[in-house]
């Protein structure tokens, strides 16, 4: 039953897309002086499956909000790619190290499909913050959220096991396996793709 769900959610899910107004205010509620001065600068851009946004060891002057679509992003290790990250609607696709310490990126983000953005120069939100308190607030919980779902990820790595990690992709993100490639889920949970096909028996 899980994976029918699954199967019937990314039926649905084709027809949905996250308005701004609606991302925004999910991260913080602004005024809406200040929320028409973001807006202002927010820019919606396509790009097709494939397409790779930012790529490791280079500048990224951009920060997206995703309106429709799913990424990953990705270190490249001994040979290999090493998924740490599916960011999907609502979410912020961003290379941290570049928005937080103006330093080149230390991944690379895929799209994982056609996806919509809103894109928004690193540069005027750091402006932005300056000149709007409402604003800065908005940045100041995008980084924390963003900071806990990283160290959520960490933690889950750390100290559950593989078996378990899939499990709690089941019952927090299900449209996962309809939408990610099993190679790609099977890196994101640090095992081989063997691995993850034993677990999913036992799991059924």
């Amino acid at each position: 039953m899980i994976y029918n769900f699954a199967y019937f959610y990314i039926v649905l899910h084709q027809a949905i897309k996250m308005d701004i107004d609606v991302i925004l205010d999910q991260i913080y509620a602004l005024p809406l002086v200040s929320k028409n001065a973001l807006k202002a600068h927010i820019e919606e851009v396509e790009h097709p499956k494939g397409h790779i946004l930012m790529r490791e060891n280079k500048p990224e002057r951009d920060i997206y909000l995703l309106k429709k679509g799913i990424v990953r992003a990705y270190a490249n290790y001994n040979g290999h790619e090493v998924t740490f990250w599916f960011g999907k609607e609502g979410q912020l696709v961003a290379s941290m190290n570049n928005y937080v310490r103006n330093e080149n990126s230390y991944e690379d983000i895929e799209l994982l499909e056609d996806c919509v953005f809103y894109k928004l120069k690193n540069v005027t939100l750091q402006s932005l913050y300056e000149t709007d308190i409402h604003i800065a607030n908005w940045g100041r919980k995008l980084a924390e959220y963003s900071l806990v779902e990283a160290e959520q990820r960490l933690i889950s790595r750390l100290i559950k096991t593989a078996s378990e990690r899939y499990k709690d992709l089941l019952n927090e993100e299900s449209d996962l396996l309809a939408r990610v490639k099993l190679s790609h889920i099977a890196s994101y949970l640090g095992i081989t793709q063997v691995s993850l096909s034993r677990i999913r028996a036992e799991v059924r």
